[in-house]
């Protein structure tokens, strides 16, 4: 029996139903989809519950530098969920879905409080959390000009109002849109209740992974229950600093959809694109930031506690 990639298996969804009309072309990939997103869910040695932009990508490119080390693989191959596992069994392989769009709400599904017991429920699993209006801002970018036409068309079926990323301006997206600030907010207080209702759950912050990578990385290595020194792990934070990866990214070393370079002459095509805690802030004009500040800080659940403090970073 051939021993297919989980790539390839995704692709051979992709690719056969891309002629069908729309609707039976969306119903079809939402349903094998899914059905891979849970086997693969199922076999992870860890499963990662981020929202796009949250910081996925580098936490997983860091997570990869520890076992290229290791294993002396090529930084251009980067794990997404079972790369390296193939060929080294005893790296764990991982499954990072955002846990809520289309075919991969079905994982949500099974981690959400109130969930039925099921073996899910007892893996570690890392909830991976951000400042809300970061997240927006940079998903925005994410949809508009990285988003492959596939997985915008599910989530656009999947929504009351489609979004025309051609046209769609930041700030409507950001503030008004079914996939912007106010539908983030309660995906953030989700998962931040569903994590702590979990056996091995844990919830870590975009901005403390950023101020404070080493022992937070470390945190994240125990709960895979891998067991790396202090400076195996500072290597691999180093490796995975945004300029290293800016860089990297910029001169095509990735291979991988997710890090793969998309057009080298717009900035904002970036994966890598910014990173800054509090980015949005150049982004809006003060009484936009003032308003969706606002916003977060009525509405985010305390454990998160965004914008409590308007001076933050």
């Amino acid at each position: 029996m051939f021993n297919l990639s989980d790539g390839v298996k995704k692709a051979l969804i992709l690719a056969p139903t891309q002629p069908l009309p729309a609707s039976l072309r969306v119903s079809l990939r939402r349903r094998y989809l899914a059905q891979l997103e849970l086997a693969k869910a199922h076999k992870a040695g860890l499963i990662i519950i981020g929202h796009p932009k949250s910081g996925n990508t580098w936490l997983k490119a860091m997570i990869s530098r520890l076992y290229q080390l290791r294993y002396d693989l090529p930084e251009s191959k980067l794990i997404n969920t079972d790369e390296f596992s193939r060929k080294y069994p005893e790296i764990p392989r991982l499954a990072a879905t955002n846990g809520h769009y289309s075919y991969e709400g079905e994982v949500g599904k099974l981690l959400s409080p109130g969930a039925p017991d099921n073996p899910l429920r007892h893996k570690p699993v890392l909830f991976l959390a951000r400042n809300p209006i970061d997240i927006a801002v940079s998903w925005y970018h994410q949809f508009t000009k990285r988003q492959s036409r596939a997985k915008q068309e599910l989530i656009n079926h999947s929504i009351d109002h489609p979004i025309d990323r051609r046209t769609v301006e930041m700030w409507e997206f950001v503030r008004h849109s079914d996939i912007g600030l106010p539908s983030l907010i309660e995906y953030e207080n989700h998962w931040a209740r569903a994590v702590a209702d979990l056996e091995n759950g844990l919830l870590i912050k975009y901005e403390d992974l950023r101020a404070n990578p080493v022992p937070t990385l470390l945190r994240v290595t125990q709960l895979m229950g891998e067991r790396f020194t202090e400076e195996e792990v500072r290597a691999a934070v180093e490796w995975g600093s945004f300029e290293n990866l800016q860089k990297l990214e910029t001169a095509g070393t990735f291979s991988q959809g997710g890090m793969k370079l998309v057009n080298a002459d717009d900035p904002s095509t970036y994966k890598v694109r910014r990173g800054k805690v509090g980015g949005y802030r150049e982004d809006f004009e003060p009484q936009q930031v003032a308003e969706l500040e606002a916003l977060v800080r009525d509405n985010i659940a305390p454990e998160l506690g965004y914008c409590q403090d308007t001076t933050e970073a």
